[in-house]
């Protein structure tokens, strides 16, 4: 790393540090104001609020990481190109591309910093703040009593159960299985308790029902104490993954943030989800994909911006971070809705900002003079 590199890197680390700092202390006093009602209905005390706020600092540095490089580096950019440091460089044999080198390394740090966080730390943090705000009292929708239920799409059999509990592989009940078989007739098997041993599950205490078709009566089938069905090909890792998408869903009900390896399992295992679902599902995986590239984007956009010649004010930068931030949210929020709704490619709805911002900053980058 040359002499210049190092110089330009402390310049924008510094400011970058300041934005990160200043943007979570504001995040979350908002955040606990916002949720002063819940906070003192879950009497939390002071190292409980404390807690509470380490829990959230993963999901607001997410949020608040684009942002703040892009401001750093807009102002550290303008800084530069007000007292000609920038015209120098380059008058010296540097090339625009070589300059700008370490703030593609910042870049790429930051898209790592934030995979990693949206896919670990975000999920955790999560879970933890849920466990502050029920530890002293149990909220009215704590999961820990609640039924657990998936569909297997492709075997037309539904599940209703308990608890699972993975290190067993036991199944708690009681359990209703309910599918339909290829002549149109209906079986419900009822159990207390089932265990899975390959090819299948054995199921203790059974009551089996058949019923000839959604609207004909309900008649016993089969009663025994002991049940092996070695056609039901649910395994416990697809279980697992259908609980935590439950659990997910549960506890992002407005913001859903399941991981990619929880998503794409569960994305696997349903090939022939509704269109609709379908596509839903998929936006929100190649979403997550591409949300990390944003601050690389970032580094993009704010080149052409911030090495414009010429003696401009500092907070020419703020400014113009203030409008892009603004402009390539609400594409991300126009494409992702669109994806959604099914009217564009899911990877094409959830990359099209950072590819149209991505080529902007390449063209407006290789018209600098």
């Amino acid at each position: 790393m040359r002499l210049f590199d190092r110089y330009l890197l402390r310049e924008l680390l510094t400011p970058l540090a300041y934005c990160l700092g200043g943007f979570v202390v504001f995040w979350v006093s908002f955040s606990l104001f916002a949720r002063l009602d819940d906070l003192q209905e879950a009497k939390l005390h002071l190292l409980d609020v404390i807690e509470l706020c380490l829990a959230w600092t993963p999901e607001c540095l997410v949020t608040v990481l684009p942002v703040a490089l892009l401001l750093a580096l807009l102002y550290s950019l303008t800084h530069h190109s007000r007292y000609n440091e920038i015209t120098a460089l380059r008058a010296a044999g540097v090339s625009l591309w070589r300059l700008c080198l370490s703030y593609f390394l910042v870049g790429f740090a930051a898209s790592v910093a934030l995979f990693v966080l949206n896919e670990i730390a975000v999920p955790h943090g999560t879970g933890w703040a849920e466990r502050i705000l029920n530890r002293y009292v149990s909220r009215l929708h704590d999961t820990s009593n609640k039924f657990h239920g998936f569909t297997n799409v492709r075997a037309h059999r539904i599940w209703i159960f308990n608890a699972y509990h993975p290190q067993t592989t036991e199944m708690s009940g009681p359990i209703v299985v309910n599918w339909t078989l290829p002549d149109g007739s209906i079986r419900k098997l009822y159990a207390d308790r089932a265990v899975y041993s390959k090819p299948g599950w054995t199921f203790f205490k059974v009551k089996e029902f058949e019923q000839a078709g959604e609207t004909a009566p309900i008649v016993p089938f089969l009663q025994t104490n002991e049940l092996a069905m070695p056609d039901l090909d649910e395994t416990p890792a697809g279980i697992e993954n259908e609980i935590r998408m439950s659990e997910y869903q549960d506890l992002h009900s407005r913001n859903l943030n399941v991981p990619l390896s929880v998503l794409w399992e569960y994305l696997r295992r349903h090939p022939n989800l509704p269109t609709a679902e379908a596509a839903s599902w998929w936006t929100k995986f190649e979403g997550r994909l591409a949300a990390p590239w944003t601050c690389l984007v970032v580094v993009l956009i704010a080149i052409p911006f911030g090495v414009a010649p010429g003696r401009r004010n500092l907070f020419v930068g703020v400014a113009g971070s203030v409008f892009i931030c603004f402009t390539f949210f609400v594409l991300q929020q126009v494409g992702l809705a669109l994806g959604i709704g099914g009217y564009l490619p899911a990877w094409l709805a959830a990359w099209l900002p950072n590819l149209l911002f991505a080529a902007l900053g390449l063209l407006l980058t290789a018209r600098v003079r």
